[in-house]
């Protein structure tokens, strides 16, 4: 694994080695997801998120994907978390996470890296979310499919290639209050640097409207924009616009 540490004027990416930085992440991403951008799928993925017990949840949920990482067959992780730390702005001498990224080593080919697939209750126990709720399971199974369907079409291209794997960006989110500091380019650059130290392998990401952008400029090519194919009843709730990217040649 990549272990240089990088910096960028008072920002530094390390990888996560304690669990207790999942609260924080989780309260970043919910300041993002549940708040900046009000993201229909990720509220729903996470019930209660602005709740003690929501929360309380949510961690558990990051904690036991942390917990559960596999390795490919070079005994690299499949999964990485990452955080971003600035200096406290209370206190210049101690330093607080502002930004937080999961990149995953990603192949149909075995032991090259995790098999996405387009079932949701691959990611989740829908029925622990909703307990005999088939309304928003059914919600959850129809966004995740929609949101995950061209990295998983990709995959399944790439699996007879030489190079089957991708290091995909899975999520990446920057404190509202540190936002435009750089801090998600240095998130995104340290998988960039990651996915080459593993033998040169293309990244992609479903880019959200604010980080497309700075994915564009990294080198991600835009490919496809996400189309949520969901029911008519759950066409008023405020689905996020993404592009799914990949760094590779795209025809």
């Amino acid at each position: 694994m990549n272990q240089i540490t990088q910096k960028a004027a008072d920002v530094t990416v390390e990888v996560i080695d304690n669990e207790q930085d999942f609260t924080a992440a989780f309260e970043i991403i919910s300041k993002c997801f549940g708040e900046q951008t009000n993201d229909a799928f990720w509220k729903a993925m996470n019930p209660g998120w602005n709740t003690p017990k929501g929360k309380s949840a949510g961690i558990s949920r990051m904690v036991k994907r942390y917990q559960t990482v596999t390795k490919n067959n070079s005994g690299e992780p499949n999964t990485i978390h990452l955080k971003a730390t600035v200096p406290d702005p209370q206190n210049a001498r101690q330093r607080v996470i502002a930004g937080f990224a999961i990149w995953a080593q990603l192949s149909m080919a075995d032991g090259q890296g995790d098999k996405p697939s387009t079932d949701v209750t691959t990611a989740a126990d829908l029925e622990d979310l909703y307990p005999g709720n088939e309304s928003e399971q059914r919600f959850l199974k129809q966004c995740f499919a929609s949101f995950v369907s061209q990295r998983v079409k990709t995959l399944e291209e790439k699996a007879s290639t030489a190079s089957p794997a991708t290091f995909s960006l899975d999520l990446c989110v920057v404190d509202p209050s540190f936002q435009r500091r750089g801090i998600a380019n240095k998130l995104v650059e340290w998988g960039l640097v990651e996915a080459k130290r593993r033998g040169e392998l293309e990244s992609t990401t479903e880019g959200s409207a604010m980080g497309r952008f700075v994915y564009q400029k990294l080198g991600f090519k835009p490919v496809k924009e996400v189309v949520y194919d969901v029911d008519a009843e759950f066409q008023d709730r405020k689905l996020p616009p993404n592009l799914f990217m990949r760094t590779g040649t795209v025809a």
